[in-house]
């Protein structure tokens, strides 16, 4: 059959002007390519290295913001496509977020899990990130928290947090410092 291939942004979030991110994709193969695509048009080809590429967008304008894609292919045979990942690139006008965990970073599993995204902003909005992950984790808004119950270990991972504001643009925060969830 088939490979399953995805793709996630490393760190996650949107970017600032002038920064920087990484594009994964990933597949359980050894071998082959992987072909970027940015709005349906190809963009450059990286050889598998340890079943991953990664393509990295430094020095970020506006002109990076699209709908990314991977085509997973052996020789000339394309074998499999990728979700669609959109990368946005926008200015940073809200003060940072701090992401926080209760009862702490380190839990058995089955517990609950309380994630809070606090921001020196009366309206803001906040995404919850996982990192490998090709959407966020959730939305939260403004006073409330986002809850796990009874995590296992595919909750585990180095989650963060990004708010903006929605007046006639929108306005972004930078991403917060990240956490790692482990679960025994």
């Amino acid at each position: 059959g088939a490979p399953t291939i995805s793709i996630f942004q490393k760190p996650p979030g949107v970017i600032p002007p002038g920064g920087s991110t990484t594009i994964c994709c990933s597949c359980q193969r050894d071998n082959g390519y992987f072909d970027l695509y940015k709005n349906g048009r190809w963009v450059r080809t990286l050889e598998l290295r340890s079943s991953r590429a990664e393509f990295s967008i430094s020095n970020a304008t506006q002109n990076d913001t699209g709908a990314y894609s991977c085509h997973y292919r052996d020789g000339d045979t394309v074998l499999a496509h990728s979700e669609t990942l959109e990368i946005q690139v926008q200015g940073f006008r809200l003060p940072k977020p701090v992401l926080s965990v209760l009862p702490g970073h380190d839990v058995a599993a089955g517990a609950d899990v309380v994630f809070r995204c606090t921001i020196a902003h009366p309206k803001a909005g906040c995404f919850l990130y996982l990192e490998g992950w090709v959407k966020e984790v959730k939305f939260i808004s403004k006073d409330e928290d986002c809850k796990l119950s009874h995590v296992h270990k595919g909750n585990e991972g180095r989650y963060s947090c990004q708010c903006f504001t929605r007046n006639a643009s929108f306005e972004w925060s930078a991403v917060s410092k990240t956490l790692d969830l482990v679960v025994r």
